[in-house]
């Protein structure tokens, strides 16, 4: 018989605790408190499998006059399991209530349960935008982005050489234009929309993605306590609607802008084109929130690995040195391509270190226990929700060596394939690993690549000490400012 979770446990402090913290703009010092932080479901006993406090699973099950915090299952291995192995048993999402109103009621691939509309959003998704042969085609998008940055970057040094970049608003601004293109066909710069009145640019970018990410970590209490959700939480309600509202106002305005000129005969490689042809069955809404959804999740977590790999480049003046040598050994004079990247191990090496130090999403949304089921050698009751806890497992030190290190030589072992994207478990396994981890691969590591060919980087003075990170994802707290010299 198998032990149950239940058996043994010590006391824990409920995690709701630390959400008030984050809502108030507290300052998280490092992940391991962001991943409490983090989070969507706080209002039922925590447990967490792993070897140490924070590595492995968050179990919890319903129970409202105990809290309890105990420790099982084997870290890297028994995500896997839970991820791959179990799937079938967890495959359920349970949303927070903000995340709720926001997915539209878990209308899109990464929140939704495993059905069928997230088999037709999922084949949608990799045919037309994020599969291999999607990405080819969207190739001319990626260069585009990074010959933007780059000119941007020459023309903000020639107008004053020793002022400090500020990394973040550049690269966002372009990652968002590509983003757009990939859903809508073209960038805009501005929007009349009927419900809104006229939004510029800044504004949109804060509509689409600002707003949902400080949206998705609301705070509503009910989630707590759900024997008492009957009572009305009107100011959350109010505000995350809001944001909902507009996000949806403004998606059908953009969808009206560009299916006139689909109408008008002209040719449109986006994601809308292929949606209207080939998923007929979607309603409008569903059609909106599926654009949504490439748009932040491009939008969002590269930024984060790119802005923490420039960052921890800049710092590391010896590593940024044995980079750029590998880039001239490599592409000589010329721009490095994508078709240079299988033989820059160290370019690879980069991006996933920092993936692994700098998790973009230090945590799995939680994912509801339907039957019964056996990870890490215990039982775990149907009714029970499980959050794969992907920063406990990148550093634990049990299978890595110093991992609060940032060290991407240990990535140069023969053991860890070039072509692995799951070597940190950062995109997920199995079939609800990330499907846009190709994507993420070519645009972090052009870029990456690209600037540090063309620029010198080095850090502030006092930019070293502003690291701590809040938010849904581990984004820097504070924008990366860098002093950039051009190589030639």
């Amino acid at each position: 018989m198998l032990p149950s979770l239940n058996s043994v446990a010590v006391a824990a402090v409920p995690f709701f605790i630390f959400f008030f913290f984050l809502k108030r703009g507290a300052r998280v010092a490092d992940h391991r408190k962001l991943a409490a932080v983090e989070r969507e479901e706080a209002s039922q006993d925590v447990y967490e499998m792993g070897r140490d406090t924070w590595t492995g699973l968050f179990y919890q099950n319903w129970s409202f006059d105990r809290y309890r915090h105990q420790f099982a299952g084997d870290g890297k291995r028994g995500q896997k399991v839970a991820m791959v192995t179990r799937f079938s048993s967890i495959s359920t999402r349970k949303l927070s209530n903000a995340l709720k109103i926001l997915t539209f009621d878990k209308c899109m691939v990464a929140t939704s349960d495993y059905d069928e509309f997230h088999k037709l959003a999922k084949r949608c998704l990799l045919t037309n935008t994020l599969g291999s042969n999607a990405q080819r085609r969207h190739r001319h998008h990626r260069e585009t982005m990074i010959k933007n940055i780059s000119s941007k970057l020459h023309d903000t040094l020639k107008k004053d050489p020793i002022r400090p970049i500020n990394f973040r608003e550049v690269f966002e601004s372009e990652l968002f234009g590509l983003a757009m293109k990939q859903a809508l066909g073209k960038d805009v710069e501005s929007i009349y929309v009927e419900e809104i009145g006229t939004l510029s640019r800044k504004e949109i970018h804060k509509v689409l993605v600002m707003d949902m990410m400080e949206g998705a970590i609301d705070v509503d209490w009910r989630d707590f306590f759900p024997y008492l959700r009957w009572i009305p939480n009107k100011s959350f309600e109010m505000n995350i609607q809001r944001k909902h509202f507009r996000r949806m106002a403004l998606m059908n305005a953009l969808i009206k802008d560009q299916m006139k000129r689909i109408d008008a005969g002209e040719e449109v490689n986006c994601y809308l084109d292929y949606l209207l042809s080939e998923a007929k069955t979607l309603t409008m809404d569903q059609l909106a929130m599926l654009l949504w959804e490439t748009i932040i999740e491009t939008a969002d977590t590269t930024l984060v690995t790119t802005e923490w790999a420039m960052y921890q480049l800049a710092k590391d003046m010896i590593r940024q040195d044995r980079l750029y040598h590998e880039l001239q050994k490599v592409c000589g004079s010329n721009k490095v391509k994508e078709e240079n990247f299988s033989q820059i191990r160290y370019l690879d090496a980069v991006f996933h270190e920092t993936l692994r130090k700098h998790s973009p999403a230090p945590l799995v949304p939680l994912r509801y226990v339907h039957e019964d089921t056996q990870i890490g050698g215990y039982h775990i009751p149907a009714g029970s929700e499980i959050a794969v806890n992907i920063y406990g497992c990148n550093m634990d030190k049990n299978f890595w060596e110093n991992p609060e290190e940032w060290n991407p030589e240990r990535f140069l072992d023969e053991k860890y394939d070039p072509l692995d994207l799951q070597k940190t478990m950062a995109f997920g396994a199995g079939k609800r690993a990330c499907a846009g981890s190709l994507q993420a691969m070519l645009l972090a590591c052009g870029a990456i690549g690209r600037l540090v060919q063309e620029f010198e980087w080095q850090l502030k003075d006092g930019e070293e000490e502003k690291v701590d990170t809040v938010g849904l994802t581990s984004q820097k707290l504070h924008p990366l400012l860098a002093v950039l010299k051009p190589r030639n």
